[in-house]
């Protein structure tokens, strides 16, 4: 037995593996097509990672509030910022809207903009977690400023509103500028082909013709008090349901106008009035503030601005410190008498706030949209 195992050992050393390096050599070869193919996917996931990594710091910014539902995928934050953008919005503001409307689950962000009671609802209750969330006093001022910016702008914003004028209802009123005329027409029909109106008429019923191809700027408001503004030229004349109309050029390019900078709030508010006047000279002057108080009644307010009923003379230009307590809360701004009308025995000015401290200004604004618990 022995023997036959040395025999075998020496024959496998007398016949060793036939295996050169070249059998032992992996084959490496890649073709072009894989390496297309790799690097495609690869990138691929890249992307992936980092669109999912920019969605999370969107969604939870620290900048707008760290509490509320979460809701991330509700509504793509990248479509969000296209629109935010038609609208106005900065980044900061941009964020603050994502998050206030993945607080309420907003699946349609475009219906809650065009929707006043709508939006209110959600900015209302971003900002009482707010008011509860923050870690400071500043911070949570801080986060309210951005909220009622945010807000502003919305309240300007053309979305919701029509954005050509085919979408025009019948007795809509217009506004033509005919060279140094200012010319009211009703729609009369703007569904077919061309904007049919009535044809302008002097003060004393006669038509003024307008030539064909003469181009016109036009202005109108809707229901909701929204300015808007469209070039159009002169198609012709024609007879539309029975009435002899002008025929304009329909327009998708509406440009929105905004009568007021800011909401404004009808108000009876008690406040005192002392003149601010300018104490010395060159570089030393500042401003002092009479001892001297008058008294008044605010009777509307925005974060811009008053009207005051009061008895007192006041001059135009006059700059005063207004003090007065809303939602419980002591305020104290400093404005200027833009305008004055008298009614009997008392006068209405008009005040533009010149000093407004934020904390201030969150106050007016919450009072205004009706965001404070009374």
């Amino acid at each position: 037995m022995m023997g036959f195992f040395t025999a075998g050992i020496n024959s496998f050393m007398l016949y060793p593996l036939q295996i050169t390096a070249s059998d032992l050599r992996l084959d490496t070869t890649i073709s072009t097509a894989q390496i297309i193919i790799f690097s495609s996917v690869f990138a691929a996931i890249i992307i992936v990672m980092v669109i999912i990594n920019v969605s999370k710091k969107d969604q939870g910014w620290k900048g707008s509030g760290s509490s509320g539902k979460k809701t991330g995928g509700i509504f793509s934050f990248f479509a969000l910022r296209r629109l935010a953008r038609t609208m106005g919005l900065n980044r900061e503001q941009t964020r603050m809207l994502d998050y206030i409307f993945r607080i309420d689950a907003v699946t349609d962000p475009e219906k809650s903009i065009s929707t006043p009671s709508l939006l209110d609802r959600h900015f209302k209750r971003a900002y009482r977690i707010i008011e509860h969330s923050s870690d400071s006093e500043a911070e949570a001022q801080s986060r309210l400023n951005v909220l009622f910016s945010t807000r502003n702008i919305l309240e300007n914003s053309a979305i919701g509103s029509i954005t050509s004028t085919r979408q025009l209802k019948d007795d809509t009123v217009l506004v033509i500028t005919h060279g140094k005329e200012k010319l009211e027409v009703s729609v009369i029909s703007a569904k077919e082909e061309h904007i049919a109106v009535e044809i302008p008429k002097t003060v004393l019923g006669s038509q003024i013709k307008i030539p064909r191809g003469n181009k016109l700027s036009v202005v109108f408001f809707t229901k909701s008090n929204k300015g808007f503004t469209f070039e159009t030229r002169v198609i012709g004349y024609h007879t539309t349901h029975g009435i002899p109309s002008l025929v304009l050029a329909h327009s998708g390019q509406l440009r929105f106008l905004s009568q007021r900078r800011f909401r404004r709030k009808q108000s009876v508010i008690a406040c005192f009035m002392f003149l601010v006047y300018v104490e010395g000279k060159g570089k030393k002057q500042k401003l002092a503030v009479d001892k001297r108080r008058m008294q008044g009644s605010i009777k509307d307010i925005s974060v811009g601005g008053c009207s005051i009923k009061t008895n007192a003379p006041v001059q135009v230009g006059a700059k005063f410190k207004i003090e007065f307590n809303l939602s419980r809360k002591n305020i104290a701004v400093v404005g200027q008498v833009l305008r004055t009308n008298r009614t009997g025995m008392n006068t209405i000015i008009h005040v533009k706030f010149l000093r407004v401290t934020k904390k201030s200004m969150n106050i007016i604004n919450a009072f205004v949209y009706e965001y404070a618990n009374e």
